[in-house]
């Protein structure tokens, strides 16, 4: 059933398109709702979000001059810039031809003045909420485990099978036993020779499972055995540990403000469409 917001007519299809965009995310996350009361739910939610965009852009073309034409042009190429298939393009915007692009984009650079006027002299965060954010969200700064890693590895892949690989990593351990220094092996061994062998600082979640496995295992100056990983085999010395920490609130508190600022923001503009549909004549055609 179409929409008439505030004398505007909105099809069908502009509420299905937004049904669409919404589905992926809402079927995961209502996964376990009944099928039925599922797609109600979902069809007056896109409905909401429609009506909510409708009265804004209203409201931006009301109040807001259309923008110049070079930014609207400048808008339109670097729109074109982020599409390596420029018939997705199209098709992203319904078909539409450039200059029914551009007028969207017009709308749309408006919307964005407005926000910005909504949004224009907000007060910043409190030194007391920045601190609230940053004591409730401790997990938010929390840094893993951390190690400084070099290591020797010879790849298993179509250049080299698992036992040729497995041989030359082999005569790299013997090396080691015998007692040559691991920066040599290294040179001499490794197929990851452009840095040494040398991974830098890695932390604990961002290296794959089997190789944390073993290095966050190891103490400092120590060198590990052979082991296998799915990319091939390695032997792994550790130069540096550090336990897992809290990043220090100074540190971090440009990031609390913009978050903290974010949601201000938010709040502000879903505060003035709240005003603005109260007061928008909606009906079912």
């Amino acid at each position: 059933m179409a929409l008439i917001i505030n004398g505007e007519r909105i099809e069908d299809s502009d509420i299905e398109v937004e049904v669409l965009r919404l589905r992926p995310d809402y079927e995961r996350v209502f996964a376990d709702q009944p099928a039925e009361e599922r797609e109600a739910q979902l069809l007056e939610w896109s409905k909401e979000n429609v009506i909510e965009r409708v009265v804004m852009r209203q409201a931006a073309s009301d109040s807001v001059p259309a923008p110049p034409e070079k930014d609207v042009e400048a808008a339109f190429a670097n729109l074109k810039e982020q599409y390596a298939d420029e018939e997705q393009m199209y098709k992203d915007f319904e078909g539409k031809s450039d200059e029914q692009i551009k007028e969207e984009i017009s709308r749309r650079l408006q919307v964005q003045q407005k926000m910005a006027e909504i949004c224009k002299g907000l007060a910043k965060p409190s030194k007391e909420a920045i601190a609230e954010y940053y004591n409730t969200h401790q997990a938010e700064f929390t840094y893993g485990e951390q190690a400084r890693v070099a290591h020797i590895v010879k790849y298993v892949n179509w250049q080299n099978d698992e036992e040729t690989a497995y041989k030359a990593i082999s005569e790299a351990h013997a090396e080691l036993a015998g007692g040559a220094s691991f920066e040599l092996v290294v040179d001499k061994h490794t197929d990851c020779a452009d840095s040494g062998g040398d991974l830098g600082v890695v932390m604990r979640g961002r290296m794959v499972e089997e190789f944390e496995d073993v290095v966050f295992n190891l103490g400092v100056g120590e060198v590990s055995e052979i082991f296998r990983t799915r990319f091939g085999f390695h032997i792994a010395k550790v130069y540096d540990k550090k336990p897992a920490s809290v990043a220090k609130l100074e540190d971090v508190k440009e990031r609390i403000v913009e978050t903290l600022m974010g949601q201000v923001r938010e709040e502000a503009v879903n505060e003035f469409i709240d005003g603005l549909k109260e007061k928008a004549v909606i009906e079912e055609a």
